[in-house]
């Protein structure tokens, strides 16, 4: 993950670019995605359908985030 100042910065950088969130909805995505305690015996791994759910409801889709 690159952290960058503002759109004119990230324009000005010259790498791949697969998508971009703000760190408010990359802390939402990762308190949604490591939340659960893995160790608890009820943990499952998600769905591709919960998966693609979650990228929903944060807003995230286009290409980057679609499931294969």
């Amino acid at each position: 993950m690159l952290l960058f100042r503002s759109e004119e910065h990230l324009d000005r950088w010259n790498g791949p670019r697969g998508a971009t969130l703000s760190l408010e909805t990359a802390w939402k995505l990762a308190q949604a995605w490591f939340g659960v305690d893995r160790r608890l015996p009820e943990w499952r791994r998600r769905t591709p359908d919960e998966i693609r759910e979650l990228f929903a409801s944060l807003g995230l889709t286009g290409d980057f985030w679609r499931l294969t």
